[in-house]
């Protein structure tokens, strides 16, 4: 998945104050924005592959270790490539900051203002 390189592409979850200040950053970045709320836009697999492609991050490294449903269900256990994509795909709230795109360029945002390293 590769945007347009005045355009930034934010995957965030409106439920994080955090995440809704990350978006806000980028919006007063001047550039086009496309955000994609979680629980509002699920996302393909092959969507979430190039993402994780993109951050060049194993998908462990993206998610919220304390979440719940990690605990219960992902501690502890390895997947290939494509089962991780399954899993952040239907479980879109344990990924722990938003991922913000630009060109071929993909971040973790761990602070609102890592929108400005893009």
């Amino acid at each position: 998945m590769k945007t347009h390189p005045r355009e930034i592409l934010i995957y965030y979850n409106s439920d994080s104050v955090s995440d809704r200040k990350t978006l806000a950053y980028a919006q007063s970045t001047g550039f086009k924005i496309r955000s994609y709320c979680h629980k509002d836009s699920p996302s393909t697999t092959t969507s979430w592959q190039t993402i994780l492609d993109s951050l060049d991050m194993h998908p462990k490294e993206i998610m919220n270790k304390a979440h719940p449903y990690y605990q219960a269900n992902i501690r502890g256990k390895e997947f290939d490539m494509d089962d991780w994509a399954q899993v952040i795909k239907r479980n879109p709230q344990i990924i722990k900051s938003p991922i913000a795109m630009k060109g071929n360029k993909a971040i973790l945002c761990a602070t609102p203002s890592d929108i400005y390293k893009l």
